[in-house]
């Protein structure tokens, strides 16, 4: 356990990629907005933003650079790949626990200001982050951890085989989305798939992100037995 620790403290040694930047760019897309928003003559009641996503955009970006720009000397120091992940998840699992309390308490406050006096809905996102405050905890730090994990795999994929083994993982998912598409339209189920989704709660979207999460944590763990440095 003390070697995942000492990973994740490898890591945290680039605050800026893991602690200022990601609060700093959502906290300076927030400003954005409000002051948009307070310019604006004529706004509905309730205006949902969606700026919150740079967060998590910016967690997967943090998930590719942990293996690519410090993977390298991380496994020069003796380390074995799989606590090199292994601390790696712990630290994504840290950063994911301490953000999605941020989100929070600051959907808290927005709802207890009525939207920041401007009826802003900005950590509050419709469908996904929109039901108690715990739910808004254990989704926003899934779909972290989530995010973070898929920009490892693609990292890591990147470290197995360039930028043409990136290309042909990406290519690989929208291939088996085009199926997926290709199956619903042969079938005439689109109408069961709307009515899935139409029914299904922030509880159960959580779940369907947990389980994407084992799937990228996993296809990642066994991409990484094959890295190449």
């Amino acid at each position: 356990m003390n070697t995942l620790v000492n990973i994740a403290r490898y890591h945290l040694v680039d605050r800026l990629q893991y602690l200022v930047l990601p609060v700093g760019v959502t906290l300076f897309a927030f400003g954005v907005n409000v002051v948009i928003f307070s310019v604006i003559p004529e706004t509905p009641e309730q205006n949902y933003s969606g700026g919150l996503f740079t967060l998590f955009v910016f967690m997967l970006v943090c998930g590719a650079m942990s293996m690519t720009k410090s993977l390298p000397f991380g496994l020069a120091l003796g380390v074995s790949r799989r606590s090199y992940y292994l601390g790696t998840v712990l630290l994504v699992t840290g950063l994911s626990a301490l953000y999605a309390v941020g989100i929070t308490v600051l959907q808290a406050i927005e709802k207890g200001t009525g939207g920041w006096g401007l009826g802003l809905n900005y950590f509050r996102v419709p469908w996904l982050l929109d039901g108690p405050w715990y739910l808004t905890l254990l989704t926003s730090f899934v779909f972290l951890v989530l995010m973070f994990l898929y920009g490892m795999w693609y990292g890591l994929i990147y470290r197995r085989a360039s930028v043409l083994g990136v290309i042909v993982f990406g290519a690989a998912q929208v291939l088996v989305l085009l199926s997926v598409v290709l199956v619903l339209s042969w079938t005439d189920s689109w109408s069961k798939l709307g009515t899935f989704f139409s029914t299904l709660t922030v509880g159960g979207l959580t779940g369907v992100l947990a389980l994407l999460v084992c799937v990228a944590g996993a296809g990642g763990f066994a991409t990484m037995r094959r890295v190449r440095v």
